[in-house]
């Protein structure tokens, strides 16, 4: 039986579905990770909606939408802002960047050298930037969506471990199917839906939405169960580095989020296993047999939960 979502959950999906097609379990995760207070990370190639995606999450939720498009050239102040001195008033004043906003569009990000890449970590992680020795908060909510074309493309730069580590999950979009794709066919030859796409919920009430997700119950078998699959993950004969702890509390934050979206107020062995290779995939580093041998990081996260025990959770708070 199909557990039901919540109602304002799904009227945001519906918002989404306007414009996306066929892609409701992208849409579903990348609304966990914004009530979960995390990043996205998406992978695939050029031209199946990624940045179509981003923009109409932006729309459905009121938020104060900026897009940062990742050039070879692009400089750390390009991103986060710049202190410029002002003649007239005698004194520098700051001018920000588009990192000042709700929802980062960070789109190619593997465009851009490492040096640029990083100075997208401590808003990630920090919610706040500085410059100049000074502190500039970020406003909540704050959620960086990066987009970015495989590796095996020429011209890209691999992101690094540090940053990699601060995205709650990372995805692939696909490519639509068949019937999807005339629809999308159809609606492109008329004005595009984006453009017509309209609020379904405020600011003010995003955020009472994450303050909920927090008070979502996680029982010490679901918290063991989680470390036992990271732990599993570092000893893995064919990883390299392991889930960090930070990926530890990312997947319970992702599961509080997700079990909140179904309308319940606990959390399930289930969500944890659903979640899990969006979570822990790109925080892996495979030994290099493991790469010869076409491996991925997703299969050995699957491989592990496979042979993790799943808990008998109390259901009694």
């Amino acid at each position: 039986m199909r557990e039901q979502m919540n109602p304002t959950v799904e009227k945001i999906l519906q918002n989404i579905e306007k414009v996306m097609i066929g892609k409701r379990n992208v849409a579903e995760l990348s609304l966990v990770a914004l009530l979960a207070n995390g990043h996205v990370l998406l992978e695939d190639v050029p031209g199946v909606g990624k940045t179509m995606m981003v923009r109409a999450l932006s729309k459905s939720v009121s938020a104060r939408f900026r897009r940062i498009q990742f050039t070879p050239d692009l400089l750390p102040s390009d991103v986060t802002g710049v202190s410029i001195y002002n003649p007239k008033e005698m004194e520098f004043q700051f001018r920000p960047g588009p990192l000042m906003g709700n929802i980062i569009l960070a789109d190619e990000i593997n465009r851009t050298s490492p040096k640029t890449q990083s100075a997208l970590l401590e808003g990630m992680e920090e919610s706040s930037v500085t410059i100049d020795g000074v502190t500039h908060i970020l406003e909540k909510p704050f959620f960086v969506m990066a987009t970015q074309n495989p590796i095996e493309y020429e011209g890209t730069y691999p992101l690094p471990e540090a940053q990699l580590d601060r995205f709650l999950l990372k995805m692939k979009m696909g490519y639509p199917e068949l019937d999807e794709e005339m629809e999308v066919l159809n609606r492109a030859q008329k004005v595009p839906p984006i453009e017509d796409l309209t609020p379904v919920i405020s600011l003010e009430e995003l955020r009472e939405l994450q303050n909920e997700i927090k008070t979502v119950f996680v029982d010490d078998t679901i918290k063991r169960y989680i470390v036992d699959i990271a732990h599993r993950t570092r000893i893995h004969n064919s990883v390299y580095l392991g889930a960090s702890p930070r990926g530890s509390i990312a997947l319970m934050k992702a599961a509080q989020a997700y079990a909140f979206m179904y309308g319940r107020d606990y959390v399930l062995p289930d969500d944890i296993q659903y979640l899990a290779p969006a979570v822990f995939s790109h925080r892996l580093i495979l030994k290099s047999e493991a790469k010869f041998e076409g491996i991925t990081a997703e299969e050995i996260v699957n491989r592990v939960i496979a042979r993790v025990p799943v808990p008998v959770q109390r259901l009694v708070k």
